[in-house]
């Protein structure tokens, strides 16, 4: 991992994902939630025609707004991305079992419904892939400070490209006004870390931009796919 981390360290994001594509053709993957950060990464992406494999995960509990901005994002650049939505059968014995709202209940169960509805359709989404593309800043949570711009997970056995892991807050939002990019109209409504519908609200001046994630909770405010 040491010769590809350094063969980026100086290259632009657009400059490393092509070097990336060209070290692993056909097997490098973006999975976007269509955030800031991620509709920053889909605009790099596609302004530069970098052939990369571009997917989401619909839960089947987003916002609509998250289903708007996704609309706008295909009409205006005209390229497919790919949906994975979990296995039926798993949500509906969740359901038939524990009712639809389960994760206020406990940790463990919240757990429970993101590894059904996230983690196991993101495990199908990454199968044969080498190289995974996130939009993960080192700003949005402890958990993610020590993350590095490159890094080998060892459980799904890829490299996780983490772009902007430090980019600032405000580097995105210039970004994304410089280029016009379609983005989330709930960010203007003061959600910053936006997920399911039922596990999401507006954040207050000064609090922590993940602490509307989740929020009943005290835990690290991650859902599996990152840690």
């Amino acid at each position: 991992m040491t010769d590809i981390t350094t063969a980026l360290a100086n290259k632009s994001v657009e400059e490393a994902i092509q070097y990336l594509l060209e070290q692993y053709p056909g097997a490098v993957a973006f999975s976007t939630s269509f955030g800031q950060e991620d509709q920053v990464i889909s605009d790099i992406i596609w302004r530069n025609h970098l052939p990369v494999r571009v997917f989401t995960l619909d839960t089947g509990r987003l916002f609509q707004e998250t289903y708007d901005v996704m609309d706008l994002t295909m009409a205006r650049y005209k390229q497919p991305v790919e949906v994975y939505y979990p296995e039926t059968a798993a949500v509906e014995k969740l359901l038939a079992a524990k009712g639809p709202n389960s994760f206020y209940e406990s940790v463990e169960n919240r757990k429970e419904c993101c590894g059904i509805r996230k983690v196991v359709p993101l495990n199908r989404a990454l199968e044969g892939v080498k190289v995974w593309i996130t939009g993960l800043r080192a700003e949005q949570s402890d958990n993610r400070q020590g993350m590095e711009t490159l890094e080998w997970d060892e459980h799904r056995h890829l490299y996780k490209y983490n772009p902007l892991i430090h980019w600032g807050y405000d580097e995105v939002l210039t970004y994304l006004e410089q280029h016009k990019v379609p983005y989330n109209k709930l960010h203007d409504k003061g959600f910053v870390s936006i997920g399911c519908a039922p596990c999401t609200r507006a954040i207050e001046p000064g609090e922590h931009p993940r602490a509307g994630r989740w929020w009943w909770e005290q835990s690290q405010k991650e859902c599996g796919l990152h840690g």
